[in-house]
């Protein structure tokens, strides 16, 4: 089904990983892998069997940003917009699916973000990294501006100045640095990496999985909505959690003093 994805699946079910697997690209994304990429969030999205999603990437990089020599290929005499269509047609669904996708969604950030791949990592719901990565918004380096969601979120993550900064400037920031501007959520050592992040995962694997999608759908509000708007929502919303298997076991398991097992439900 995928043929630049590898998908591991762990947990019994319940943990989806994706790795891009162009290394010898360093994970340069084109429209096959970004088709693919979407294609992968939406069906473990759905698939009630799945309670995380996450993406990473094999080799030295996590990803590079868009393939350049494909994005150039493309151009023709008939059509010379070819940069908006790929950001419309590709990027675009992408960062929707993500967004909207009812499971949290983990980025494990093996090595370089760069660019598109930059945004990639950072519009997941949670960015973990290893020590030795580093994000940069490279896009002002060959004269274009930040996609896959860049201008929506870098001054929301970071305020007007600091996001002017690393636009502007394309300045490489280590993912420790990253962290310590609410970048990404967390960092840990190269030689440990995937053992402290499958902690993370196993944790979100095992919580309950509606309220955590309906925590996603009300900050998502959030950026659109007045106080008393959003208020209303929280109310809406936290109905439908009320509603869930899951908050019944919480409740149960909380007057019997034991741990409980959520379901996903």
């Amino acid at each position: 089904m995928y043929t630049q994805l590898e998908i591991e699946s762990l947990l019994e079910g319940k943990l989806q990983i994706a790795y891009l697997n162009q290394p010898e690209t360093f994970n340069s994304l084109n429209k096959i892998l970004l088709k693919e990429l979407r294609t992968f969030v939406h069906e473990a999205s759905k698939n009630p069997e799945v309670r995380c999603i996450a993406i990473s990437g094999r080799g030295k990089a996590f990803c590079s940003g868009q393939n350049l020599k494909e994005a150039l290929s493309l151009g023709n005499a008939e059509d010379d917009r070819i940069i908006q269509r790929i950001v419309i047609d590709y990027y675009n669904p992408l960062v929707k699916e993500i967004a909207h996708a009812k499971k949290p969604v983990v980025s494990l950030v093996n090595g370089a973000a760069v660019g598109a791949g930059a945004m990639l990592a950072l519009i997941c719901d949670i960015s973990l990294a290893t020590e030795s990565s580093y994000f940069s918004q490279a896009f002002v380096n060959i004269g274009l501006i930040p996609d896959t969601g860049g201008t929506y979120w870098l001054p929301k993550l970071l305020g007007r100045q600091q996001a002017n900064y690393l636009a502007f400037t394309g300045k490489k920031l280590s993912a420790t640095e990253a962290k310590n501007m609410g970048l990404i959520a967390d960092v840990f050592p190269d030689e440990n990496f995937m053992e402290s992040a499958m902690e993370v995962l196993t944790t979100l694997s095992n919580l309950p999985t509606k309220a955590i999608a309906l925590t996603k759908k009300a900050f998502n509000e959030s950026y659109e909505n007045s106080l008393s708007e959003q208020l209303d929502i929280e109310g809406i919303l936290q109905q439908e959690a009320a509603e869930t298997e899951d908050f019944r076991e919480g409740v149960t398991a909380f007057l019997e003093k034991r741990k409980p097992n959520y379901k996903g439900k």
